[in-house]
C-alpha cells in the first residue's frame, strides 16, 4: 500500500467515520480518490490533514470531515445529475462523480479550472466537466440539477443558483455568520427552499456569496 492510500485510510477512520459518516458509497469514494493529486503539489503532503487546503487566495479545499459529512446530508443517488460550485481542483467533483450519475463542476478561476479539467481526464473521471464561469452564474446550460453542493462559505444564496435547482431536488452548503458557520441541507418545495441545520463548520466566503453591504449614510 502506498504512502498516500495509507493516509487516505487514515483520514477515513480518523475524521470520516467518527463523523457519522457511515454510507458505503461515500466512505468508498473517499478511499478511492486520491486527495493528494487535487492540491497544488507543494501542499500534497497537507491533502489528508484534518484542515482545509488552500488553493488560491480566499478558496480552499474543504476539509474531509466537512466534505463527508456534506454528503452524507444530501444522500445522492446513481441517477442524479449534480451541480458542483467551486471546483477548485476537482476533488470534490470526482468524489461526487462516483456517487451521481453526471456531475458538472463551476470554477471561476481560471487557472483552478484549466488544471481541475486535466486532472479529471488524467484520472479518468468521465461522467463530469468542468465549467469555467462565475461561480454566482452556475451553469444553467446543464440543468436543472437534482442536488447543488456549494464548495465553500455562503452569506445569501443568489436566485440564479437557486433557480437551477429542480422542483424537490436538494441543496446543501456552508452558511457563514461572521466567523462562525453552520452547514445547512435545503430542500426545494414549491418553488422555495426549505433549510434545516445539519452540523457546524466554516469556510471562506466564496466570491459573489457575501451579504451586500447594507446602505448607510
Amino acid at each position: 500500500m502506498s504512502d498516500f492510500a495509507s493516509r487516505r485510510m487514515t483520514m477515513v477512520d480518523t475524521q470520516v467515520r467518527p463523523s457519522d459518516v457511515t454510507k458505503f458509497p461515500i466512505i468508498e469514494a473517499m478511499l478511492h480518490i486520491p486527495r493528494e493529486t487535487y492540491v497544488p503539489a507543494a501542499l500534497r503532503d497537507a491533502a489528508y490533514a484534518g484542515a482545509h487546503v488552500p488553493l488560491a487566495p480566499g478558496r480552499v479545499l474543504l476539509e474531509a470531515r466537512t466534505m463527508a459529512k456534506m454528503l452524507d446530508a444530501l444522500d445522492i443517488r446513481p441517477d442524479e445529475l449534480v451541480l458542483d460550485l467551486g471546483a477548485g481542483l476537482g476533488y470534490s467533483t470526482a468524489l461526487l462523480a462516483r456517487l451521481a450519475e453526471t456531475v458538472v463542476g463551476v470554477e471561476e478561476d481560471e487557472a483552478l479550472a484549466a488544471e481541475a479539467a486535466r486532472i479529471l481526464g488524467q484520472e479518468g473521471v468521465d461522467n463530469a466537466i468542468i465549467h469555467q464561469a462565475p461561480l454566482v452564474a452556475g451553469a444553467a446550460k446543464h440543468g436543472p440539477y437534482d442536488v447543488i453542493v456549494i464548495e465553500g462559505g455562503i452569506e445569501e444564496l443568489p436566485d440564479a443558483i437557486a433557480d437551477q435547482l429542480k422542483e424537490g431536488g436538494r441543496i446543501a452548503a456552508v452558511e457563514m455568520n461572521g466567523a462562525l458557520g453552520t452547514v445547512k441541507h435545503g430542500l426545494k418545495r414549491d418553488g422555495r427552499i426549505d433549510w434545516r441545520f445539519a452540523f457546524n463548520a466554516a469556510a471562506p466566503v466564496l466570491p459573489g456569496f457575501g451579504r451586500a453591504a447594507a446602505f448607510s449614510l
